[in-house]
C-alpha cells in the first residue's frame, strides 16, 4: 500500500522500539478506531492544498486530505472533539510556544491544526506524550519521513512478533488506509495518547 514509500530507501538510523502490546479494548479506543476506519474508501486522495475553512468544525472535502486530517476527523466523529478549535485557541494564547517553521507571525485557523508539529506541541503541552514503550491501539504516533517530512498515524494494532512494524490507519499518499507500517522508513518517533473524557453518543 505504501508504494515503496515514494521510492525512498529505508533509513537505517532508527530507534529500537520495545516489544508491543495487544490492541486495547477501551471504549475510547474502540470509538476512535471505528471513526478512523470509517474514512477508508471515503478519503481516497492525498491533497495538501491550503483551503479556507469554516470555524469551528471546518474540514476539507472528505474525499481528500493529508495524514493529520485522518486524526482530526476521527476525533470529531468519535468524541465530538475539535482539534481545529483546541489548537487555534491555545496558539492564540501561547503563540510563542509553537513552532515558527512556516514564518507566521499570527495564528491561522485554516491551517494551524493541520500541521503535525503543532499537534505535537498541543499534545505535549497537556501531558499526553508517552515513552516509546508498549505501543497500544489508539496511540498517536508522529515521526519524520526522509528525515524531515512530518507524518502522523493512529496505531490500530501492535505486533507481538516484531518491534519494527505497527498496524496503523493513515493517509500517506493513497487516501486513508489501514496497513502494516515498516518503522525503518521513519525517524524521530513520538508517542501520544489522548482520549477525551466521554465518547460521542
Amino acid at each position: 500500500m505504501l508504494g515503496g514509500l515514494f521510492g525512498l530507501p529505508f533509513l537505517t538510523d532508527w530507534p529500537l522500539l520495545s516489544t508491543l502490546t495487544r490492541e486495547g479494548v477501551s471504549t475510547g479506543t474502540t470509538e476512535l478506531l471505528k471513526a478512523a476506519r470509517g474514512q477508508i474508501g471515503v478519503t481516497t486522495l492525498f491533497d495538501p492544498a491550503y483551503v479556507s475553512l469554516d470555524y469551528p468544525g471546518g474540514d476539507v472535502p472528505e474525499d481528500r486530505g493529508v495524514c493529520i486530517d485522518v486524526v482530526i476527523r476521527a476525533y470529531r466523529e468519535a468524541f465530538d472533539f475539535d482539534f481545529q478549535k483546541a489548537i487555534h485557541e491555545d496558539m492564540k494564547a501561547h503563540f510563542s510556544a509553537y513552532p515558527k517553521t512556516w514564518g507566521l507571525t499570527r495564528t491561522d485557523r485554516n491551517i494551524d491544526h493541520r500541521r503535525v508539529p503543532n499537534l505535537e506541541t498541543w499534545l505535549s503541552r497537556r501531558g499526553h506524550e508517552l515513552e516509546l514503550t508498549g505501543w497500544e491501539a489508539g496511540d498517536l504516533m508522529t515521526c519524520r519521513l526522509g528525515g524531515s517530512l512530518p507524518h502522523v498515524v493512529i496505531v490500530s494494532a501492535p505486533s507481538e512478533a516484531s518491534a519494527t512494524i505497527l498496524k496503523v490507519i493513515h493517509n500517506i499518499g493513497l487516501g486513508t488506509h489501514e496497513e502494516w507500517l515498516p518503522l525503518k522508513a521513519f525517524t524521530d518517533f513520538r508517542r501520544f495518547r489522548f482520549v477525551p473524557d466521554v465518547p460521542k453518543t
